[in-house]
């Protein structure tokens, strides 16, 4: 058995990729998208077509209307392949702004509809969790939109996601670690900070800890992996969602994989319930400056993204 495989016995495996042509190789159970996977993806030869077609098709619509309605036929053309949900992201510039958000995301479910989605199982608004997105989260989850709160770094973000009832978080793994590992410059140690002491991995364990001890329903998939020493040191979280190289390189592994997480242990804590207002929010995210400032850089970076995708829409309408 390869480690893909392994994998797959105590975690739902999701391919993070805009290029579905991949995903009948990896077989994974779900996908998610976001602005910047998308804008790679249109850049290839074989989906830019995709991009061309929307603009023609929906020529005179406001642009960011023709962006949705790409994303969602990227979206539905992942899940003519994959079994379970797809994860599409709303517009990012939007972040701080709840009613738009919510706005957004119902458009967003309302194409996807109209293409003959069963929305409730099938789909997931990705939203960025700054508080304005998770209050946006909740009011979708009152509709029976399921959401996936994305750009997430800290503990707080996580309490707050739980405690508005939203189907999934995605902790970034990766992002975590980029920023530890940039702040300790050369006292950097890879070996000692690696496997279950990667500070990416050690964040998701403390969630998915906390989650599983106090009951809370929402599910954690980790993400934004940078190698695979940090997925294997998570198999048993709920959801796992990774890029086509690194499940390319799980799979051509043959070595043991570990049960790492497991839901049904004892916990390695004892964490009490946390809850917060939205002022008590706001200061402990303020008070974990790698939270911080990785989730104001992940918003800059897809709203850039986006921004890049709407001048490739107006090139391509001339």
């Amino acid at each position: 058995m390869n480690q893909l495989d392994a994998l797959r016995q105590w975690t739902t495996v999701v391919a993070d990729t805009g290029d579905f042509k991949q995903l009948a190789i990896s077989r994974p159970q779900d996908a998610t998208t976001n602005p910047s996977l998308i804008l790679k993806a249109v850049q290839k030869p074989e989906y830019r077509p995709l991009l061309d077609e929307a603009v023609s098709k929906h020529a005179g619509k406001p642009l960011d209307e023709v962006i949705d309605r790409l994303l969602v036929r990227f979206g539905t053309e992942i899940l003519s392949i994959i079994p379970g949900r797809v994860s599409t992201e709303v517009d990012a510039r939007l972040s701080f702004d709840t009613a738009a958000t919510v706005a957004r995301g119902e458009r967003i479910v309302a194409l996807y509809r109209a293409e003959g989605i069963d929305t409730e199982k099938r789909l997931l608004i990705k939203v960025a969790s700054t508080w304005e997105g998770i209050e946006a989260a909740r009011a979708l989850e009152r509709q029976g939109i399921r959401t996936n709160l994305t750009l997430l770094f800290s503990f707080a973000q996580a309490v707050a996601c739980g405690a508005a009832g939203v189907q999934l978080i995605s902790p970034f793994v990766g992002r975590i670690y980029d920023w530890y590992k940039k702040s300790a410059g050369a006292q950097w140690d890879e070996a000692a900070n690696a496997g279950a002491n990667d500070p990416g991995v050690k964040s998701v364990r403390q969630i998915f800890e906390y989650y599983k001890q106090h009951g809370i329903k929402t599910e954690v998939m980790g993400a934004s992996f940078r190698n695979v020493g940090q997925i294997r040191a998570l198999a048993g979280c709920d959801l796992l969602t990774i890029s086509p190289e690194l499940l390319a390189e799980l799979a051509a592994s043959n070595e043991p994989l570990a049960h790492a997480l497991d839901a049904s242990a004892a916990p390695t804590a004892d964490m009490q319930k946390v809850s917060y207002d939205e002022a008590g929010f706001r200061f402990a995210l303020n008070e974990d400056a790698m939270a911080t400032e990785k989730l104001a850089e992940g918003i800059r970076a897809f709203a850039a993204d986006a921004v890049k995708l709407e001048k490739l829409m107006q090139e391509s309408g001339k």
